[in-house]
């Protein structure tokens, strides 16, 4: 290849596809959204799509926590993509929602990077068995819409390895995606573009990555930088702008031309596989994916209030049922943005439940709200006549596409408040009401205490309507729980104060406190935890059992939890495994997700779910040593159905077998000296000399009265906490002579 032949494979050729190079046999990728079905266009025209299956968008995918089940869906993308000659995927997304207030939301899987990073991999390994690629996104800290083309996430090293790292991590190592795609924003001051850090040093030096780099659509600032970092592909096409300068750079001597050779194997080995795994022929089954769509959605929607049992309906006894909320015939089942999807049909809940009612029972409809979210007396009227005339009155609301989209972000977590004020109204008449919510992200509820149902249907795609008919009558039996914490109100989120920022700054100031690890930290009570979900039976869990109590940090501890379906009808529980640090020598949240199974139960039935814990279940990030360790102390693994509801505790004790302390250095405290194996032996000379510098001793035989006595005793502590935390440097500048720098470098020589 010649020098621009090799420039020119690192940029697209146009919006979607890549430069053919014919000379040499290389054919043109095609590459296309999205995350939850398949978006493929000639352009930027977001409304000239192909049909395609619109799936669940992954803030609902993950409230399934259900991994299989995303592998099917991944499948199923892969063969649509197969038939439209797609060679790229792109998605899915694993940023964590850092604030409810996200207007992306919708497309990222949870707070927990735990379960996103799950999530992802499964649905890669999915789309990839089809022999298409995926593009996991966005990399990495891209936490907001807001100015996110320039916007500067300030991250500390441990949050960024703890938090925003995680999910990334864990789609690569185990589904290993074709493509990672790197955000808009920097990173600590870095373009992510540009990020050497982030695109070599941690993806693949680290992680092992295999595959090639593509930017965000336009993320591109400096293209030489970039390909010296590690980003392989820019997109869309630049006109040749970018090619030049890269060209230019190697001319120079600013990018050298095995950087340039190196970044255009790794792309081009994957543009020749996705060819040669291309169906010609390829075709898929639009009402079989269709099925499939509907049976995840009713996997997603998360059932959140039950009181009396209001659900499932019972058409023997509820003979007069009123459907009130647009959404109930026009619903809202997916995000707006890159992602959206034209799809092959569209379900809504009041054609599917009043096919489900048969001559049973009569279901009435009520507009109650404008179709852009506006309140109109007369709507309210409508349907409080509606539900006055009915046994139950169910209400359909969350948010329009106008408060959540690619593009902006929330400012507030209510909903329009014409949906607030007609389920006020309506639960004046007929207290005997259910909502449904179609939202992408949390939303505040005031009038949670008025309504004896609420579910938590999310976006969930083409066949939403017939899976909430599915849900809500009983014929399946609601298994979804929240993959993100519900706020009780907007105060009381961690990056309340934070976000989304200012000056171009986001300061990530609560650090590695973000959903239900703050709130269980702080004692503060969310209105619906993470992980909560309710179901139509009941589960207990009756036995937890650890392989050992005591074990080294490199040992593989089993737990196993025993869970029983204690309810008259089969259903499906999401058995939850948590870690808490009972010693609590390194700051961390309350505890933290480690494991998730989902299992069917028959009703009476028992079964053990078993769960393997290792080397980084206990270990945090020490920023200190830039690295994972654990500390020694005592841990208590936590079973359950959510995180505020974990009746089985086992308590073990973890042993480090491999201690990483910071090296010692002129700056390095007196106390740091105590703590590390090479410093003991010096720390009492130091604490000695230290002393009789700055005052610790005295000659003076005079005796003392007893508060003189208890003055100096307080003096003497107040001095050994100031000298413990004092630099060893200062013994220079501060003893008048009495330590020298000589003396100061030979003791620092001692212990390295």
């Amino acid at each position: 290849m010649t020098l621009e032949e090799k420039a020119a494979i690192c940029s697209g050729r146009d919006f979607w596809s890549t430069k053919p190079l014919e000379r040499l046999g290389i054919p043109s990728v095609f590459m296309t959204d999205g995350p939850h079905g398949l978006r493929k266009s000639a352009g930027v025209d977001f409304t000239t799509t192909v049909p395609a299956t619109c799936f669940p968008t992954a803030a609902g995918l993950a409230s399934s926590w259900n991994p299989e089940l995303l592998t099917e869906m991944g499948q199923a993308l892969g063969e649509e993509c197969q038939a439209n000659n797609v060679q790229f995927l792109l998605g899915p997304g694993v940023n964590m929602k850092r604030s409810p207030l996200g207007g992306r939301n919708f497309e990222y899987f949870s707070e927990d990077p735990l379960l996103a990073g799950k999530m992802a991999a499964a649905l890669i390994r999915g789309v990839q068995s089809q022999g298409v690629g995926t593009s996991l996104k966005h990399f990495a800290a891209n936490n907001q819409e807001f100015e996110r083309l320039t916007n500067n996430s300030v991250v500390d090293e441990r949050t960024l390895h703890e938090i925003y790292l995680p999910a990334f991590e864990i789609a690569v190592k185990e589904a290993q995606p074709w493509t990672v795609m790197c955000s808009y924003n920097k990173l600590n001051g870095t373009y992510a573009s540009e990020n050497s850090l982030l695109l070599d040093s941690i993806l693949r030096k680290q992680w092992g990555f295999k595959g090639f780099v593509v930017s965000d659509w336009g993320a591109v600032n400096n293209r030489p930088v970039g390909v010296k970092a590690g980003l392989n592909l820019e997109m869309p096409g630049n006109g040749g702008v970018n090619d030049k300068k890269i060209v230019d750079a190697v001319n120079s001597g600013t990018l050298s031309i095995q950087q340039l050779d190196e970044s255009a194997v790794q792309t081009l080995a994957l543009f020749l596989q996705t060819h040669a795994l291309h169906k010609a022929d390829a075709t898929y089954d639009k009402q079989l994916h269709h099925q499939l769509a509907r049976k995840i959605s009713s996997e997603c929607i998360v059932l959140l209030k039950n009181t009396g049992n209001a659900l499932p309906l019972n058409f023997n006894s509820t003979k007069k049922i009123a459907l009130i909320g647009g959404f109930a015939k026009t619903p809202r089942y997916q995000g707006a943005g890159s992602s959206q999807v034209n799809p092959t049909q569209i379900s809504n809940v009041f054609d599917a439940l009043t096919k489900a009612a048969g001559k049973q029972a009569v279901i009435s409809y009520a507009q109650g709200y404008t179709s852009d979210a506006t309140t109109d007396d007369k709507l309210i009227a409508e349907a409080q006549q509606q539900a006055k005339n009915s046994q139950l009155a169910v209400i359909f609301a969350g948010l329009p596409d106008s408060y959540e989209s690619e593009g902006f972000d929330r400012s507030n977590m209510d909903m329009p408040a014409a949906f607030n004020r007609l389920i006020e109204e309506v639960t004046k008449v007929q207290p005997n009401t259910v909502v449904v919510l179609m939202n992408g992200s949390a939303v505040s509820m005031p009038w949670a205490g008025k309504v004896r149902g609420i579910v938590e249907a999310w976006l969930g795609g083409q066949a939403g309507g017939e899976a909430l008919s599915d849900v809500l009558t009983g014929s399946v039996n609601p298994s979804g729980k929240l993959s993100e914490t519900f706020a009780a109100r907007l105060e009381d989120t961690p990056s309340y104060t934070e976000f989304p920022g200012r000056n171009g700054n986001t300061l990530y100031g609560e650090g590695i406190f973000i959903g239900y690890r703050y709130y269980d930290t702080k004692k503060v009570a969310p209105l619906f935890p993470f992980g909560y979900g309710l179901s139509y039976t009941t589960f207990a869990y009756t036995g937890i059992k650890v392989s050992s109590n005591t074990a080294k940090d490199t040992d593989k501890i089993t737990v196993s939890v025993k869970v029983k379906n204690t309810g008259r009808v089969a259903g499906k529980e999401i058995v939850q495994l948590y870690l808490h640090d009972e010693d609590k020598t390194v700051t961390r949240p309350e505890k933290e997700l480690k494991h998730f199974a989902k299992v069917m139960l028959q009703p009476g039935e028992e079964t053990t779910v078993n769960f393997e814990l290792g080397y980084r279940d206990f270990a945090y990030y020490d920023e200190k040593v830039h690295d994972w360790q654990t500390s020694n102390g005592k841990y208590v693994v936590l079973a359950g159905g959510s995180s505020g509801n974990l009746p089985l505790q086992q308590t073990l004790e973890i042993q480090p077998t491999n201690v990483l302390y910071p090296p010692l250095t002129r700056n390095s405290m007196l106390k740091e000296f105590a703590q590390h194996p090479k410093g003991k032996a010096l720390y009492a000379k130091l604490m000695e000399s230290m002393g009789s510098m700055f005052g610790g001793g005295s000659n003076s035989t005079e005796k003392l009265t007893p508060a003189q006595e208890e003055a100096k005793k307080k003096m003497q502590a107040m001095m050994m906490a100031v000298l413990n935390e004092m630099p060893v440097s200062k013994l220079v500048t501060m003893g008048g002579g009495k330590f020298t720098e000589e003396m100061l470098n030979a003791m620092l020589q001692q212990v390295q």
